[in-house]
């Protein structure tokens, strides 16, 4: 399974780097690409809720929007 996130507030790497990191933890989660650019979140695994996946970004200290 692959799903598709747009984050907002993302600027730089390291704002990719905390929201990587929070998302890697999330259950099920098997790769995360993230990209400040375009404010894309793209999440593959096995059983990973969006509700997860949008705490974990907000853990991060960014939101998903879409």
């Amino acid at each position: 399974m692959e799903r598709t996130y747009t984050v907002t507030g993302m600027t730089c790497g390291h704002c990719e780097m905390s929201v990587r990191e929070e998302v890697g933890e999330v259950a099920g989660v098997q790769t995360v690409e993230v990209s400040h650019e375009t404010g894309r979140l793209v999440v593959s695994g096995e059983g990973v809720s969006d509700e997860a996946v949008k705490a974990a970004v907000e853990e991060a200290g960014y939101v998903v929007t879409a």
